[in-house]
This record gives C-alpha cells, structure tokens and sequence, in this order.
C-alpha cells in the first residue's frame, strides 16, 4: 500500500490549538512523503543531478565575470522551489482525492484548514532541506559564492518565501485540473517543464526569443529566478537584465499578486470529491 493511501486526519481534542494541529499534520505529511523513494528522489535530488550534469558540460562565462554555473544554480534553486510547491502537490492532492482520502477526511471532525496547513508545513520543510542541499553541493563542487551581505540574505529569505507561498497555493489550485489521480503527473509536469525553459533556467533569460521573454513575465518562476539572481550575482550583472536592473520591487509585486491569485483559486476551484463521485 502507498503512502497516499495512509492519509489520517490528525486526531482532535478540546485541549489542543491550532498550531499543534497543523504541526502534528505536517509531521503526518512529511512522512508520508518521505515512505515514497519516487517523490524523494524526484523531488529532492532530480535538481541536484540536473546541477551537476549541466555544470559539468557548461563551464565558461556567460559575462560580467559570471560563470554559467553560478546563474544556473539560481535557476535551479528556484526550480527546486517550483517542484516542492507546485508540482508535488499538483500531483499528490488528486491521487488523494481519487482514493478518496479527502472524501474520508472531510467527514472527520478535523477542521478543514488542517489538511491545508499539513501541506504547508511539508512543502516548507522540503523546500528548505532541498535549497540547502542545492547551496551545498554548489558551493563545494561548483565553487558558489553565497551572499556576503545581510541585505542579500533578506533578499534571499522574502524571495523564497513569496515564491514558494506562491507556488504552493497554485499547486493546490492546480490539482483541480486533472481529471484523476493517474492523470495528474502527465497533466502537470509538461506545465512545469514549459515554465523552466522559458523563466531562464536553462538557459541565460536574456538570450531568448522577446516573446518568450514576455509570456514568461505573466508567471511567477521568472521572477523568482530574477530575485535569486540578485542575491548571489554581482550587483553589475543586473545591467544585463530586459529591464537594465534586478527590479527587486517588482519581482515582489508580481509574486505578491500570485499568491493572492492562487488564494482565490484555491478558495474557487478546490474540490474535496473526484469528478466521478459528484
């Protein structure tokens, strides 16, 4: 039997508060995550392979003094937050809703923002173990400068944070799409995949097609990868940016409006039944 199909709602009592609920959840949550070797290793090291297959083949400067390797592993990091918050749970919440452990769970007196905050507290987990995992391997193999200041630091922390609150409540909007639970990852994942290639992950943002450039502006991973951008690039490389400069305050703006959007969608669109049970 697989993890997914283990879901229990956490168990209820007078004397326990809200915060306990959502962290007994999320402990729920991460191990179920953590009893399915195909969601570990896609997931967590599928980036780290990435990095170091494409480090290894594309070792010269892309200018400015920049190595490929250090504005790569921008890309990469934000990608690892995109795969936690969106992917993952795209995928993982209609496999639950076909086996109908949603269905069960919303019959239980468990309050219905407890499962929300279960997944929230998986994908921050996750999403902080993956980025330390990513920096680490950069840093020793790949010779990856981390940001030498406070300013940059904050700047990588509210980044994170917007991008993957973003990501995570358009992953739950998301999952209403597919039709089932076997459906889902092929629902989703050329979604993602579309999304690195043109936000400048692969390849250096700038050096695409303006209208690729353009339809990528509309979602959130372009931005995030322009704010990681900032925190661990010279601050000249901005000049290299469309706009001549990183556009930290628009880069929140836009991830702010995203995750304002993914709220109201989930609020809209989020179903606790497959399609078939009405």
């Amino acid at each position: 039997m697989s993890a997914t199909t283990e879901a229990a709602p956490v168990a209820v009592s007078r004397r326990t508060g809200p915060l306990e609920l959502g962290l007994r959840q999320g402990r729920l949550e991460l191990r179920q995550f953590l009893r399915s070797r195909e969601s570990v290793v896609f997931t967590m090291l599928f980036p780290v392979v990435l990095i170091l297959i494409f480090a290894s083949i594309f070792k010269g400067e892309i200018g400015g003094g920049v190595k490929f390797t250090q504005y790569f592993v921008t890309g990469m990091i934000a990608t690892g937050l995109l795969t936690v918050g969106f992917q993952s749970l795209a995928i993982q919440i209609p496999i639950e809703r076909d086996r109908g452990v949603l269905k069960r769970l919303r019959g239980t007196p468990m309050p219905k923002w407890v499962y929300f905050a279960g997944k929230t507290v998986m994908v921050a987990v996750i999403g902080v173990a993956e980025t330390v995992l990513l920096l680490a391997v950069a840093v020793l193999l790949f010779d990856l400068r981390l940001p030498d200041t406070a300013t940059k630091w904050f700047t990588f922390g509210w980044v994170s944070a917007l991008g993957i609150t973003a990501c995570t409540l358009c992953g739950i909007a998301f999952s209403s799409l597919a039709r089932s639970g076997r459906s889902a990852p092929s629902t989703v994942t050329p979604v993602a995949l579309i999304l690195q290639f043109i936000s400048g992950v692969f390849f250096v943002f700038t050096d695409l097609p303006t209208w690729m450039q353009q339809v990528a502006a509309i979602f959130p991973l372009k931005w995030m990868c322009q704010g990681l951008r900032s925190v661990f690039l010279p601050a000249s490389f901005g000049a290299q940016e469309p706009a001549g400069s990183y556009e930290l305050g628009r880069v929140a703006l836009v991830l702010g409006v995203w995750c304002v959007i993914g709220l109201v969608l989930c609020l809209r669109t989020f179903r606790w039944t497959s399609r078939r049970d009405g």
